[in-house]
């Protein structure tokens, strides 16, 4: 398979500018409109008040920029970004980490419960562990369509060339993590039906790093290198960051069986 589609899906224009419109960045952006939508179904299942998640989704957003941004620019390219500091705005340039926007997330989500009305931090880490692949799943569609966060090479019948890279037949690395997020996804909402939308406080979350994290360690195996500094590397910066996460992905599912026995 060829795959040759250009990055911009659209291009707007106002007034005399230009506005490229990827599809990278709709496949973001729409993961906060699902996510809206999805969190608005679980508040009124649970007989919660509809309304409160739009303050939710605003802080969730804040935190996955910033924290994708700064986990990019603190983990993969510390040197260019502070040569040049004023770049760090520039997220349009591309540039976003999926470990920094994890982080982002759970320190804004704290930030968010202090003040919340009856949303507790682990209930809220539990729903939003049960909907991020869902997250995942579309941003490497994103990353697909944008041809990049390429696969090694491959001789098996399904191997992708990407023509705007080169005419390499690669593993579509970024279809595999989708799917994979996609059945996680399946799987956390399944639990989380089966546990009469009350599954143990801390298991859906921990469930989350270990199935997450776990995927991604081993689908870095079929990913080119992300950063040069990488190179002569046994595992790469993404599996590195990926095990500490797994680890406390087990302490949380262990924690929350030994509170329900």
């Amino acid at each position: 398979m060829i795959w040759d589609l250009s990055p911009i899906a659209v291009t707007l224009r106002l007034g005399g500018y230009t506005l490229p419109v990827h599809w990278y960045g709709l496949f973001f952006a729409s993961t906060f409109v699902y996510g809206t939508l999805i969190f608005r179904y679980l508040y009124r299942r649970e007989h919660r008040p509809p309304d409160q998640v739009y303050d939710l989704v605003l802080t969730v957003i804040t935190g996955t920029v910033v924290g994708a941004r700064l986990g990019h620019v603190l983990l993969y390219a510390p040197g260019y970004y502070l040569s040049q500091p004023w770049k760090i705005l520039a997220v349009w340039e591309g540039g976003l980490a999926s470990h920094g926007a994890l982080v982002g997330i759970i320190v804004a989500v704290w930030l968010y419960a202090k003040f919340a009305v009856n949303q507790p931090f682990l209930w809220l880490c539990d729903r939003i562990g049960m909907t991020v692949p869902l997250s995942g799943c579309l941003i490497r569609i994103g990353n697909f369509f944008n041809s990049e966060i390429l696969g090694t090479p491959t001789d098996l019948p399904w191997g992708v060339v990407f023509a705007r890279i080169d005419g390499v037949p690669r593993h579509p690395v970024q279809l595999y993590e989708a799917l994979c997020y996609l059945l996680i996804f399946a799987l956390q909402f399944r639990f989380y039906l089966r546990h009469g939308n009350a599954p143990p406080p801390g298991e859906l979350f921990g469930r989350f790093f270990v199935t997450v994290f776990g995927t991604r360690f081993l689908l870095e195996f079929f990913k080119e290198g992300q950063a040069s500094f990488e190179a002569g590397w046994t595992i790469t910066m993404g599996q590195w960051l990926s095990i500490p996460a797994v680890v406390a992905g087990i302490l949380l599912v262990y924690s929350a069986r030994r509170r329900m026995a």
